[in-house]
């Protein structure tokens, strides 16, 4: 039988192929150094840890958890989580074969369970919870998955490891208290220092001129300072495109700095050719600088004469305004004091 082909319970499952990318972390040692020690067995008895890894997109969750695994030597296995991700996509997935049978297509993450992988559940919290329900009994001290569509019970090899990456931002779903549980620790990502990103941009672009890696480079350390959510993934693509417009025409070539303005344009739009003014209007739109409203201006415009607080100052009205107003005060009924009906017009 194929060494993809997996026999439970008297069914076959078609294994999935471990990922071949090649990640290398750079910079933020301690952070990788936890994520190892997350999967190290220190006693007969002791589990593995499946931490999350969380960041803004584009940061580097995926080639930290990628270098982890490479630094185990064991095979890799990515599965790319959805809003839309059922538990037998998660697990065992039924497909027609060409006999006309059905066959069982194994997960990559059930595949890392029966080979003794690493798998890695990318942008976890896009996930909806009936999915995460399906890996409750895996990520805890059971380490197994119930496959109804095989009618099968998978369980983990000892040497099998997992990380959950999960984006900082409002596009994801709210995970379970229940799954959050088994989820721990949380390895939370920052952003490189100058060093690292320019290492990092070297990396992946060797080819790329020192000019060309300066102006990235300091574009992004701005970004970072401003509190903005540009990535070191956006400063590849930003490279990437401008170097390709540069070599694009030889004869009529464009010059480095307007290569590389025009790309940060095209790439993240043109706000981010001013970074301060950029930072100063999202934070305006997330209320740094707004007025508190009060119940009137949902009625009113500011300048209307009908508005609440027109026509009204505090610092006319006093003390000595108020015990006039006592003092004047006529009633409708001025007869016993005590009476319920004595009411002020």
């Amino acid at each position: 039988m194929s060494s993809r082909i997996h026999n439970v319970d008297g069914i076959n499952l078609r294994l999935a192929t471990p990922d071949v990318s090649q990640g290398e972390w750079i910079g933020q040692g301690e952070v990788l150094k936890q994520l190892l020690a997350c999967w190290l067995v220190v006693d007969a008895k002791d589990l593995p840890l499946t931490p999350r890894l969380v960041g803004t997109p584009g940061i580097g969750k995926t080639t930290l958890a990628i270098s982890g695994a490479r630094q185990r030597g064991q095979e890799l296995y990515i599965y790319q989580c959805t809003a839309d991700t059922r538990p037998e996509d998660l697990l065992v997935t039924p497909v027609l074969a060409e006999s006309g049978k059905i066959a069982y297509h194994a997960s990559p993450l059930v595949t890392a369970m029966i080979r003794g992988g690493v798998c890695i559940l990318d942008e976890g919290n896009r996930m909806n919870e009936k999915s995460w329900a399906s890996l409750a009994p895996l990520l805890d001290y059971r380490r197994y998955v119930e496959s109804i569509v095989a009618g099968v019970t998978i369980h983990a090899h000892p040497d099998f490891r997992c990380a959950v990456t999960m984006n900082d931002d409002e596009s994801t779903f709210e995970i379970p208290d229940y799954i959050l549980s088994r989820l721990q620790p949380t390895l939370s990502l920052g952003h490189p220092s100058r060093e690292d990103e320019l290492s990092i941009l070297k990396y992946h672009l060797p080819f790329a001129d020192q000019q060309m890696l300066n102006l990235t480079v300091e574009f992004l350390q701005q970004a970072h300072s401003l509190n903005l959510d540009f990535s070191t993934r956006d400063g590849i693509n930003i490279l990437r495109f401008a170097l390709k417009r540069i070599a694009q025409d030889p004869d009529h070539p464009i010059a480095r700095d307007d290569a590389w303005r025009e790309s940060l344009q095209r790439c993240l739009g043109e706000d981010a050719a001013d970074l301060e003014s950029l930072a100063q209007k999202r934070n305006t739109s997330l209320g740094g600088n707004a007025v508190p409203m009060g119940l009137g201006d949902f009625f009113f415009s500011p300048g209307d004469p009908l508005h609440p607080d027109m026509g009204f100052d505090d610092d006319e009205f006093d003390d000595d305004d108020l015990d006039e107003f006592d003092d004047e005060t006529e009633f409708e009924n001025p007869g016993d004091p005590d009476d319920p009906d004595r009411t002020p017009f």
